[in-house]
């Protein structure tokens, strides 16, 4: 894993701040993620969009509706990068943020042939224009704290063979630079996406991919992101993959898990295809609330990377990915056991 300054990603908070006092360097030269983080330590953004629906709810006096979508709108959620210029609004974010001292979650997602040309399609239209748009998240940034989880699905499907051969060598490079670019900022976590341990069966099979797209330079990888696998499910499996990473850390995005994935019978009966069970599938709920008190000393957070009530895509009845759903909202918060 990366080292920075004196720190290396796998040692302990402790080690670090005692680096830091040694070397007599001022805390602001120091990353210090506090674990678990204080009350509020993640960023909770007022005006998401299930914040605005809880109101609208409200104001129609529809108060069972906005309790629920409220179980939403008081975590903390991650906010999505796409292919609007994002410098700004990182900006504002990260400001934000640091205004209240919590550290906001950020996914980059504009990769060249993002999403295989699928429900998520889309991608900066060339190298040099993913390059240029992830300096500009980067200066977006600047000194502030940030979480990044860079590009969902892109190493995994490297793996299941649905990126053409001749993008492979270029996408593996766009994310060595992108990690080389956030492993520079002086207060910024960045975790390399690896899919789901119900998608690459084989943990195995990621290590490479993940060597050659930089993991060793960044913070770790995530897991299960979008996706509905049981956390504890998702613990074991990177615990395999961690261990063939140099005991590299990693965090789970536990936003919709709560019941796990629709199964194949309950697939057959809503007639939803088998590879369409992980698009928008019905009863699923929301996961445990976002935390870094995870007591596992390589899981560094649970997080909820995927924005519950957004949707998958034009898939089980839902709109176009990233579109918000009232009603897929409503019932992940009802479906679910924890309290929110």
């Amino acid at each position: 894993m990366r080292e920075k300054g004196a720190r290396k990603s796998g040692m302990r908070l402790w080690s670090h701040a005692a680096v830091c006092l040694v070397m007599m360097l001022p805390l602001s030269g120091c990353r210090m993620f506090e674990s678990p983080l204080r009350r509020g330590g993640l960023w909770v953004n007022p005006d998401s969009p299930a914040a605005r629906q809880a109101h609208e709810r409200q104001e129609r006096g529809k108060n069972g509706d906005a309790a629920l979508i409220r179980r939403i709108a008081r975590q903390p959620v991650a906010e999505w990068l796409g292919p609007a210029p994002p410098r700004e609004r990182v900006r504002h974010i990260t400001e934000s943020a640091a205004r209240t001292g919590s550290t906001p979650v950020l996914v980059a997602y504009h990769i060249p042939y993002r999403d295989c040309g699928r429900y998520s399609a889309g991608g900066a239209r060339n190298p040099a224009a993913y390059r240029r748009w992830i300096e500009q998240i980067t200066l977006g940034i600047g000194g502030r704290e940030a979480i990044v989880v860079l590009e969902p699905d892109a190493v995994a499907q490297l793996v299941d063979g649905c990126v053409p051969g001749r993008l492979r060598t270029a996408r593996l490079a766009l994310l060595r630079d992108a990690v080389a670019m956030f492993a520079a900022l002086p207060h910024v976590r960045v975790y390399v996406d690896a899919g789901n341990p119900g998608w690459i069966k084989n943990p195995q099979r990621l290590v490479k991919p993940l060597r050659e797209a930089g993991i060793e330079q960044a913070d770790g990888f995530a897991l299960n992101v979008s996706n509905f696998q049981p956390t504890r499910l998702a613990e074991r499996y990177g615990h395999r993959l961690s261990a063939a990473l140099d005991r590299a850390h990693f965090v789970i995005d536990t936003s919709r898990n709560g019941k796990g994935p629709l199964r194949a019978r309950g697939a057959a009966r809503h007639g939803i295809r088998a590879r369409d069970s992980w698009c928008n599938p019905p009863g699923r709920a929301l996961g445990e609330p976002p935390s870094t008190n995870t007591g596992d000393a390589l899981v560094d957070a649970y997080l909820w990377i995927k924005r519950p009530g957004e949707s998958d895509g034009t898939c089980n009845g839902g709109p176009p990915a990233g579109r918000w759903w009232t009603e897929y909202a409503l019932d992940l918060a009802r479906n679910a056991h924890h309290r929110h």
